[in-house]
């Protein structure tokens, strides 16, 4: 469906509303170990961090919004992609986002529900079978329709609210605000530029979703003038969430405890609030998880299933069930993330997912720019302000991020990302392989009719 044809209901408030739900997940909770772990314990380079993060991601979506507005196709970056590079990099894009994005996504937000659902049980051998079970559950689960996972939606954005008020109120009022805050920038022995890169990758796990926003466009009634004011107001107040939470996390325990902790969140709520308290604010952030959790399982199977109704991947793989669902999409992409989760490595799994995703946003920013060229005329119901200044702020951010974890982050992120470059290519070939067989069956089914 085109969203030319969806009902422009959102005024700017619901649609800032709209971008603030997309975009607030699980990182926040679990990402400031990564973050003071990286910087030596030391707390100031990582706020700065989590602000430069923010600015990086707003840019990001005031850019991507414009093509989302001009290409009003369901579908995502896999459908900006094609359209403006052609099929065979489109088909790369969604065979990216569903061998490594997504999988990895999931898999390393169910490590964390795994090793936090043992701790609360008070058995770490259940580390395993939670993490995998969690994901073959909500496959299953989204095997059934789509009114469950709605319901698990709703419940969730709750319970993701309730742990983060709580944190930052009482975090601020019981905390004794004796912690370092900005100083030092990193420890002795490091230097700010040899961190920060490794920093913003780690950062921008908690700020994904954005990439969802411009999808709205089309069902806002004056986009050009509420989308950028949606975009920049929702993203601000994601960044000064993040940023105020991280520095009630400092108000409670100093960076060095907390590079320490697999949830800081956890471990700051149990400061606050005792054993119990903290159990009780820990089951939230579970919930909020699972939630997480299903959000990716709800929409990543889709673009699985589209390469099936395309014929690129083997046509089961597009086929729904007697529920309406991209059952079989599903049920591949939910054993495939329970493979990647058997590693335990929330932060290489997230790392990988986002340097998977960014060389493909970089592909999106770098589009507004080409389509500008090719089609000038074509509608633009929103146009990124300050153009191309943003545009060049988004492309230059994602090459860095890129960049960085591909040379400069240490030799476990450099085969992590040629690992990740090799099983993007291999879609290639597999592209190619489906296409000459789509091809032969058309030429077959032409002699026929001929005949």
């Amino acid at each position: 469906m085109e969203n030319k044809q969806l009902q422009k209901t959102l005024g700017a408030s619901a649609a800032l509303s709209t971008v603030v739900g997309m975009v607030i997940g699980g990182g926040v909770f679990f990402k400031p170990q990564a973050v003071y772990e990286l910087t030596g314990g030391a707390p100031g380079l990582g706020i700065i961090a989590w602000i430069l993060a923010g600015i990086m991601t707003i840019t990001a979506g005031l850019t991507a919004a414009e093509v989302s507005a001009a290409i009003p196709k369901t579908g995502g970056m896999m459908v900006y992609i094609e359209e403006i590079y052609g099929k065979r990099l489109g088909f790369l894009t969604g065979w990216m986002q569903s061998v490594l994005f997504f999988p990895a996504t999931i898999a390393a937000i169910s490590v964390m529900f795994g090793q936090q659902s043992a701790i609360l049980l008070g058995n770490e051998s259940l580390v395993i079978p939670m993490t995998v079970g969690v994901i073959l559950f909500i496959g299953i689960l989204n095997s059934f329709g789509s009114k469950t996972s709605g319901v698990i939606q709703t419940v969730s954005t709750i319970c993701k609210l309730i742990p983060l008020v709580l944190l930052i109120l009482f975090g601020f009022i019981k905390g004794s605000g004796e912690n370092a805050i900005m100083t030092p920038l990193v420890s002795e022995g490091l230097k700010p530029a040899g961190v920060i890169g490794q920093l913003l990758v780690a950062i921008l796990f908690a700020y994904d979703g954005w990439i969802n926003v411009g999808a709205i466009a089309g069902e806002m009634k004056d986009p050009g003038k509420d989308l950028p004011k949606a975009i920049i107001g929702g993203l601000s107040l994601v960044m000064a969430v993040y940023v105020v939470i991280n520095l009630a996390y400092l108000w409670v325990l100093p960076a060095n405890e907390l590079a320490q902790y697999a949830s800081p969140a956890s471990a700051v709520a149990e400061s606050i609030f005792g054993p119990v308290g903290g159990k009780f604010i820990t089951v939230g952030i579970l919930i909020s998880v699972f939630g997480c959790i299903n959000g990716y399982l709800l929409t990543g199977p889709r673009i699985t299933y589209t390469l099936g109704t395309q014929g690129h991947v083997p046509k089961f793989i597009g086929k729904l069930n007697k529920h309406d669902v991209p059952a079989n999409a599903t049920l591949i992409m939910a054993s495939l993330s329970a493979l990647y989760a058997l590693s335990g490595q929330f932060n290489l799994l997230s790392d990988l997912s986002m340097f998977a995703i960014w060389s493909f946003y970089v592909l999106t920013f770098i589009g507004v720019i080409k389509l500008r060229k090719s089609h000038p005329n074509i509608h633009r119901p929103y146009k990124v302000p300050l153009y191309p200044f943003i545009p060049m702020v988004a492309i230059l951010s994602g090459l860095f991020v890129v960049i960085n974890q591909l040379f400069f982050a240490g030799i476990n992120s450099t085969i992590m990302s040629l690992g990740g470059i090799i099983a993007t290519l291999i879609g290639l070939p597999v592209y190619n392989y489906y296409e000459n067989k789509n091809r032969s069956k058309d030429i077959e089914i032409d002699k026929k009719i001929a005949a």
